[in-house]
C-alpha cells in the first residue's frame, strides 16, 4: 500500500482553506492546516509534511517570513505559494526566496492539485539520480547536498537541485534563461523576470566553490545564458 503524503496548507481565508483541504483529502493526501501567520510558522518548521501550500497575505506574520524560515531550517521542503491576482512582485519575490511554484487566486482546485502533483513528482525524481563528481567534490542529488573533498557539506534546495540537474544534463550547451524558466521553473517566460535565475546561479556558484573570475564550472554565455562545462566533471574523489 502506497504511503499517503501530507500537505500543510497555511491560508487565512477559511472558505478557500476548507476547499483546498477537502480537495486534497479527496485526492488521497493527508492534510494539516493553519489560518494565521504565527501558528502557521510553528507548524511549517515543526510538523512532518511533504509539501507546503503557503498564502503570502497572512495575519500576524507574512507568508514571506514563513517562507524564509522554512528555507533556512528545512531547505529541501517543497513550497507552493498562493498569491492574489495582479501581485506579480510577490510572485517574483517568492521565487527568489526559494518557492518551487506559485498559484494565482482565484484558481481552480484542479489546477492546484495538478501543481501539487507536479512538484511532488519532481521532488521524488530527485531521489533517483546517482551522485556525480565535480571539480571540488560530489553532488548528491538524493540527499540534495554537496560533499567537498575537505569533508565539508552544503545543502541544496529542491530548485537548486533541479537547476543543477538540468545544467549537467545539457553539459557543454549554452542554455537560455527562458529555457530554464520553462523547464526548471515550469513557467511561461513571457512577462516573468529572469533575475531570479541569475540569483540562483550566483548561489550555486558559491556552493560549488566556483569563485574564479571568470567562473570555470558554470559559465556565463553572453547574449544566451549559462553553460555547465565538460571539464568540471573530470575530477574524481
Amino acid at each position: 500500500m502506497t504511503e499517503r503524503l501530507t500537505i500543510l496548507t497555511i491560508e487565512d481565508d477559511s472558505a478557500i482553506r476548507c476547499g483546498i483541504v477537502d480537495a486534497l483529502q479527496f485526492s488521497g493526501y493527508n492534510t494539516i492546516e493553519s489560518g494565521d501567520g504565527p501558528s502557521g510558522k510553528q507548524q511549517a518548521i515543526q510538523c512532518t509534511y511533504d509539501l507546503l501550500l503557503l498564502d503570502l497575505g497572512l495575519p500576524g506574520l507574512s507568508g514571506m517570513e514563513i517562507l524564509r524560515s522554512v528555507r533556512k531550517l528545512r531547505l529541501a521542503k517543497p513550497v507552493i505559494v498562493l498569491t492574489a491576482k495582479g501581485e506579480e512582485a510577490d510572485r517574483v519575490q517568492g521565487l527568489r526566496e526559494g518557492a518551487d511554484d506559485y498559484v494565482v487566486k482565484p484558481f481552480s482546485i484542479k489546477e492546484l492539485v495538478a501543481r501539487v502533483e507536479a512538484v511532488l513528482r519532481r521532488s521524488t525524481e530527485m531521489s533517483k539520480l546517482a551522485p556525480i563528481h565535480f571539480a571540488h567534490g560530489v553532488i548528491d542529488f538524493d540527499r540534495r547536498e554537496l560533499r567537498y573533498r575537505d569533508g565539508m557539506r552544503s545543502e541544496l534546495s529542491e530548485r537548486e537541485t533541479l537547476l543543477l540537474k538540468y545544467l549537467v544534463a545539457n553539459l557543454g550547451r549554452a542554455i537560455s534563461r527562458d529555457e530554464l524558466l520553462t523547464n526548471v521553473w515550469q513557467l511561461t517566460p513571457k512577462g516573468i523576470s529572469t533575475r531570479t535565475i541569475d540569483m540562483h546561479i550566483a548561489r550555486l556558484r558559491e556552493k560549488l566553490r566556483d569563485n574564479t573570475d571568470p567562473p570555470s564550472i558554470i559559465l556565463t554565455v553572453r547574449g544566451t545564458g549559462y553553460m555547465w562545462t565538460a571539464h568540471s566533471l573530470e575530477a574524481k574523489q
